[in-house]
């Protein structure tokens, strides 16, 4: 009897962890210069300051980044995320960074605050990441090692799968036809309120405007989808091919 519950909170703890460990181990993949690098390469990318006549840009005394300006910059803010150390630890990163031509900041207080809560989180999707991948490969390694908790492994894989499956469906689904609202009631639930809206003239609209997180958002969801339907099809195979 001790066996059996052993195994079935062992197989419900791999099932839950399954969706969290593809998930926010994607995440965290995708937090990489590969990523804006590709995203500046784009011919859709808007220039930057592109809302703005030039006049009105002379008004405010601002001067246009190149591509290359503003992709070189999006690249500390990557670093400063896929660092190791607190937030408030290197947050001197972004702090000293300068606009080009002018020597100006780059990001004002608001945005530095703001960046401060986006490392944390991210920071704990790591975290998330690697105690859900202790808990799946651990589970999995204990059941598969016996014959008599083998299938309830290869089960767990398959439900974990459709788990996966159904919860980013869900999200695909609200990012592609519902991004303005996806956008905001994901910010006011992670973040305190009126700490993630800014000017489009302020460093991170310049350098991050709503395509960049919009195809963030789709990377995000369809990757971790495609690995939910892996995981989905390699347990069902597995199941159904076991032979006791």
């Amino acid at each position: 009897m001790e066996n059996i519950n052993s195994t079935t909170i062992i197989k419900w703890l791999i099932i839950i962890s399954i969706p969290f460990f593809l998930g926010f181990t994607w995440i965290t993949l995708v937090i990489h210069p590969l990523y804006p690098i590709t995203e500046y390469r784009k011919a859709n990318f808007p220039a930057d300051l592109n809302f703005l006549s030039q006049s009105r840009q002379e008004e405010l005394g601002l001067v246009p980044m190149t591509q290359a300006d503003r992709l070189e910059l999006a690249l500390v803010s990557v670093a400063y995320l896929e660092s190791w150390q607190p937030a408030d630890e290197v947050i001197w990163m972004l702090d000293e960074q300068v606009l080009p031509y002018t020597g100006a900041k780059l990001f004002n207080e608001r945005e530095i605050g703001h960046m401060i809560d986006v490392k944390v989180l991210t920071d704990a999707i790591r975290v998330i990441a690697i105690i859900t991948a202790v808990i799946v490969i651990g589970g999995l390694f204990y059941l598969l090692r016996q014959d008599a908790t083998r299938l309830e492994g290869y089960r767990a894989i398959f439900h974990g799968g459709i788990a996966t499956t159904i919860i980013l469906v869900g999200i695909a689904g609200f990012i592609l036809l519902g991004w303005s609202l996806f956008f905001t009631q994901f910010h006011e639930l992670l973040f305190p309120p009126g700490t993630w809206t800014f000017a489009y003239t302020d460093g991170l609209i310049r350098l991050y405007p709503e395509i960049f997180f919009f195809d963030v958002g789709v990377i995000m969801s369809i990757g971790s989808l495609v690995l939910g339907l892996i995981t989905l099809f390699v347990g069902r195979g597995l199941v159904r091919g076991y032979t006791p």
